[in-house]
């Protein structure tokens, strides 16, 4: 049975006794307890499995096995990047994991319950269903309960349902876990326990394990997978060919040449794998963590580094977020003339209970000296309003509350005095109270029945503000030039929310009041799409909201700093915590704002940019090598020629033209916004180059044997031309070439030309003089295919400006910004 359904089978609870001994042994026997322990957010050994048991690195970890039970060590330097790759992985998911498992909603060491007639102090784990439970102020709910009875009992809820004012808890009113009781003191009974309660089910949703999607991560991975697929087969063709090549079969096993043979096959298949790539993309994310960890930007998953450059819609909290969740005065409207009144609010200001706008008084109406308080009705959340009879200060009593609560008709009727001016002033965006008096004093019967004194007339309206964050504008203004569309998403009433959204510059209209949303997530998205304001809106419709925005093919962040935000956020493609906020958020959070610093945004979002432009372009190059290894094995083994290379040989190529200067590269500034389809962009530059350079590489060898090229300077002449020719790829590539590109370029060359004529180089990479006629032979392929791979990168520049024409805002945005219309630019 589980505790849901003993709940409701136990209905009646001696509030003064609580449960007896024998009773709490019967549930601690029948495990309805409130011990709980949360499942680790994903285990060490399945973070492992997932970086280390991999396709990519059984291939590569295969031919490094082989490699070295053949005593060819030399060639066997290309292990090196998986191991790194499988590491950095490692580390990653390890840091996200650390994260998770902190995660919690109950932090207090002990909880008061009643059992037998007498209070005592017991630690949360050892709470059974139906105990009571006794709340006083300062208290953190432990389970979740059901109020018996109190006394001025209030409830701040605000972290778990973002309502911004404690909740007045009433008999049967129920009391979350997870939530602080403000003021006053009552009894409750546990009906939740445990797994059920809101905390554990809340904390147990977030730990789940999700990865940050990542487009280069899975184009990358879908590569790994395609060649994958082809190693097999073009392996057992290369094989074949190297064997028949080394005299047949028989006749290479007897004379030892399978051993070369093998190298051959080894060679052809780790120049497939674009070993690099995976490397140079995980540092690109983790050295952009690094820029902006500097920058006051914690990044909990490194791919969230790229996430926020195919952002195209950012929802955002506007409590913590937009504003600093801070409250002022801003004036006071009078509507008669009262003696007394600026006395009244001093003393409303200075009262002990004060609440968060009361206090606001304390400067603007200093208290000059303490009134006798003749009777008093304190505020509730429930009736919004609190009344106090004073010695002095006018006499009669004074009442401050909303004004649609102290005069539920006049506060909303335009065509008096009060209305006109309220109606006015709250649609401004400021927070409105009045302050009203009546001659009479309160009775005995008003505080019993917490009613109005008879003749009570409005004497001013005072309005607050919320203080909005100085970097909120100019952060907005940032998203509105890139065309990132925003949504904000808040608890608060709706037209508050919208109207701190205009003094942003946001053209918000009047909001929408989430209780009004649909539960259909397709009729959902079309209110989204056409709106930008909600409020009073629940935290599981906050995570409805990015759902539905993702339904319809955005890429969302979300933004936040309660825990009413943590599931949204974790829900989103990328999350955005306040380091100010709770700690829940914070884990559940890919980047954490250290300063809480809403200006951060911009750095951020040029982060990843950089990551996402610059690996696209270095991965051009990796693919480029992938593709003319491809071709070329497959053509050695169709047309049973050796392979003209040596593993070693093809680590000169692939460091020079490719792993060095790729890694600068990747670190480059670069603000060129992102547009969807990276692969896709690159594959049709890749293949086309990488297959003229294996014909060319084939042409080359198949001429120099019918010359009498012996094999070692074959396999010389075919490392110069794919050494030269990768680096004029490089250059391709990289322009415009600026200083600092042509520097790393001509700094390849001049590293080439250093491997080719220092001794110690030349013998361990076995380079050879090819000869004369075989160096006019490199040269005259060299100077072909350069030429060739020219014309391919004129098609691919145009096949790109094709793709852009359509305008880049609205190929990501999808929908209005929410900002006032502005002219776009369009990036060519």
């Amino acid at each position: 049975m589980d505790a849901s359904a003993s709940a409701s089978a136990v209905v009646d609870v001696n509030e003064a006794t609580g449960l007896t001994r024998a009773q709490v042994a019967e549930r601690v026997a029948a495990g309805r307890t409130n011990a709980f322990r949360a499942d680790s957010s994903r285990s060490v050994g399945s973070i492992v499995r997932a970086n280390v048991f991999t396709l990519f690195n059984a291939i590569v970890g295969g031919c490094f096995l082989v490699l070295l039970l053949l005593g060819r060590w030399q060639d066997a330097l290309f292990g090196l990047s998986a191991l790194a790759n499988a590491v950095i992985g490692c580390v990653q998911e390890f840091r996200a994991k650390a994260a998770l498992d902190r995660l919690a909603l109950l932090n207090a060491p002990l909880a008061r319950v009643r059992r037998e007639g007498a209070d005592a102090e017991i630690s949360p784990d050892a709470i059974v269903l139906d105990d009571v439970l006794v709340l006083r102020a300062g208290d953190q709910v432990p389970a979740d309960a059901s109020v018996l009875g109190g006394r001025g009992l209030q409830i701040d809820e605000s972290m778990l349902t973002g309502e911004s004012d404690a909740v007045d808890k009433r008999r049967s009113d129920e009391a979350l876990s997870g939530s602080i009781v403000v003021s006053g003191e009552g009894t409750a009974r546990v009906v939740r326990v445990g797994a059920d309660s809101y905390a554990n089910s809340f904390a147990a949703e977030a730990k789940r394990f999700s990865m940050v999607s990542s487009e280069l991560r899975t184009s990358v991975n879908r590569v790994l997978t395609w060649v994958g697929w082809g190693i097999g087969p073009i392996g057992l063709l290369v094989l074949n060919a190297q064997m028949v090549a080394a005299g047949g079969w028989a006749e290479a096993w007897q004379s030892g040449a399978w051993t070369q043979a093998v190298v051959n096959v080894i060679a052809s298949l780790t120049a497939m794998i674009p070993l690099g790539l995976v490397l140079m993309t995980s540092i690109a994310f983790a050295v952009g963590a690094a820029k902006l960890a500097s920058r006051q930007v914690l990044v909990n998953e490194l791919p969230a580094v790229e996430g926020l450059a195919r952002v195209d819609i950012i929802c955002l909290d506007k409590t913590g977020t937009l504003t600093a969740g801070e409250i002022r005065f801003d004036g006071a409207h009078p509507l008669h003339e009262v003696d007394g009144w600026e006395d009244a609010l001093a003393w409303y200001g200075a009262a002990p209970d004060a609440n968060a706008t009361a206090k606001c008084l304390r400067e603007p109406y200093p208290q000059a000296q303490p009134r006798a308080v003749i009777a008093s009705i304190p505020f509730s959340s429930a009736r919004k309003w609190s009344a106090v009879s004073l010695e002095g200060a006018g006499g009669g009593t004074w009442v401050l509350g909303a004004p649609e609560m102290v005069f539920p008709d006049a506060a909303t009727d335009t065509a008096t005095a009060l209305g006109a001016l309220a109606v006015n002033l709250s649609s401004s965006g400021r927070r409105t109270l009045v302050l009203g008096h009546s001659p009479a004093a309160l009775s005995e019967a008003d505080m019993e029945s917490e009613r109005l004194p008879e003749d009570v007339a409005a004497v001013a309206v005072l309005t607050f503000r919320e203080q909005v964050r100085p970097d909120a504008a100019q952060t907005l203004e940032y998203f509105r030039r890139q065309g990132v569309s925003i949504r904000i998403i808040s608890g608060d009433n709706p037209r508050t929310v919208a109207a701190i959204a205009r003094e942003l510059g946001v053209e918000a209209g009047e909001g929408i009041d989430a209780r009004t949303l649909p539960e259909d997530e397709a009729a959902l998205g079309e209110i989204l799409e056409r709106n930008i304001v909600f409020g009073r809106v629940t935290p599981d419709q906050k995570k409805r909201i990015v759902l539905a925005l993702q339904a319809r093919g955005h890429t969302v962040a979300m933004t936040g700093d309660g825990v009413n935000d943590a599931l949204a956020i974790k829900t989103a493609d990328i999350g955005i915590a306040m380091n100010s906020g709770a700690a829940a958020t914070k884990a559940v959070a890919r980047l954490v704002l250290l300063d809480s610093q809403f200006s951060h945004l911009p750095d951020v979002v040029a982060e990843g940019r950089q990551v996402i432009a610059n690996i696209e372009r270095v991965s051009m190059l990796f693919l480029t090598k992938t593709a003319y290894a491809t071709t070329l094995a497959i053509l050695c083994g169709a047309l049973v020629m050796e392979f003209p290379f040596l593993p070693r040989q093809l680590s000169i190529t692939d460091g020079l033209t490719i792993g060095i200067p790729a890694f600068f590269l990747a670190l480059m500034p670069n603000a060129q916004r992102y547009v969807p389809g990276f692969l896709r962009r690159s594959l049709t530059f890749a293949i086309p180059a990488g297959v003229f350079i294996a014909v060319a590489l084939t042409v080359y060898a198949r001429i120099a044997a019918g010359m009498g090229v012996a094999e070692p300077q074959l396999r010389t002449g075919a490392t110069i031309i794919l050494a030269v020719i990768g680096i004029w790829v490089l250059a391709v590539l990289a322009r415009p070439i600026d200083r600092y590109k042509g520097l790393v370029i001509g700094g390849m060359f001049v590293a080439l030309l250093g491997i080719f004529t220092i001794p110690l180089s030349t013998g361990f990479f076995q380079l050879i003089d090819p000869g004369e006629d075989a160096a006019w032979l490199v040269a005259g392929v060299t100077v072909l295919t350069i030429g060739a791979i020219e014309i391919v990168r004129m098609l691919h520049r145009r096949f790109i400006g094709r793709a852009l024409q359509a305008d880049p805002f609205a190929a990501v945005s999808g929908g209005t910004s929410g900002f006032p219309a502005a002219p776009t630019s369009r990036r060519r």
